[in-house]
């Protein structure tokens, strides 16, 4: 049962009336109460090697409990920290459960990046030919586009499209189609149909596989370009799945959490309670519901 406003301002209106104990004597006693039954509240510390809560936090919202709800008397004061305490662990199932969604979103990314490309790449080995497959990924894209720009680097250097600069470009150790696409061009470019000179001759042929090759990586970088933005879309959506915990792992959270909240609203709920039997008020006993099943 959550506490409601009308409740509140009744707890703020009793903790003014009720100042505690008001003797040097009386407020000696009231603090060693107050260090006894905080010890419930400690205890609740995580302090491992790699988790360490904090402790001033948790000093700071036993604090502000007590000045908020003005406990008198050890009953009232283990109350405070039994708030304190479902307060704290409430807010840890919380954590849990940011840690669980970062680890399926951050882990799942990391997974799909790690074996993407392997896995693709076994897959391109099946193909009698992988190029088309290639076009339809950045990374097969990628992969051409870097082999074409260092025949050009090749074309550039010696003038001519070479032998060697076309056996370079192989995946996996063997020939596919952008290899046999740049043997033709290296063959039609030895032609000399017009029988000139053999200086002219290579002049035009650079000139002609260098204009081939730009053309070339740029309609495979336009394409890639597009498969990035596919990918990324198709990224963010794998990550918006993700966003919600394994189901056992969520089912988990959730009776977790559901039983702090009731803990703490029934804990919450005792300290008016009290103060209001103290300012003399009749207060019926709180309702209990025996819910019990029979075969």
């Amino acid at each position: 049962m959550a506490v409601t406003p009308k409740k509140l301002a009744a707890n703020r209106r009793n903790a003014q009336r009720s100042t505690g104990p008001k003797t040097p004597a009386g407020r000696a006693v009231s603090k060693l109460n107050a260090l006894k039954h905080g010890i419930l509240s400690t205890q609740v510390l995580v302090r491992g090697r790699n988790i360490k809560e904090s402790r001033r936090e948790l000093d700071r919202l036993h604090e502000r409990f007590r000045v908020e709800l003005n406990p008198v008397g050890p009953v009232e004061e283990m109350l405070v920290d039994q708030i304190v305490t479902a307060h704290w662990r409430l807010r840890r199932a919380l954590t849990a459960e940011s840690g669980e969604i970062a680890l399926s979103v951050d882990g799942g990314e990391w997974e799909r990046k790690g074996s993407h490309n392997k896995f693709t790449v076994m897959l391109w080995e099946l193909e009698d030919d992988p190029t088309l497959a290639m076009r339809n990924s950045a990374f097969g894209n990628l992969f051409m586009r870097r082999q074409l720009r260092a025949v050009r680097e090749s074309v550039e250097a010696a003038g001519e499209l070479t032998e060697a600069a076309v056996q370079s470009v192989i995946f996996r150790g063997k020939p596919y189609r952008l290899t046999r696409e740049l043997e033709d061009l290296r063959l039609k470019s030895q032609q000399n149909p017009d029988g000139l000179p053999a200086m002219e001759v290579r002049a035009k042929q650079k000139e002609q596989v260098l204009a081939y090759l730009n053309r070339e990586i740029s309609a495979i970088s336009w394409k890639e370009t597009q498969c990035e933005e596919r990918e990324e879309l198709e990224e963010q959506a794998r990550q918006a799945a993700a966003v919600l915990p394994a189901e056992a792992t969520l089912d988990k959270i959730l009776r977790y959490e559901t039983a702090l909240e009731r803990q703490l609203y029934r804990a919450m709920n005792q300290p008016e309670r009290l103060q209001r039997r103290r300012q003399g008020e009749a207060v019926p006993p709180p309702l209990a519901l025996d819910v019990s099943a029979k075969a």
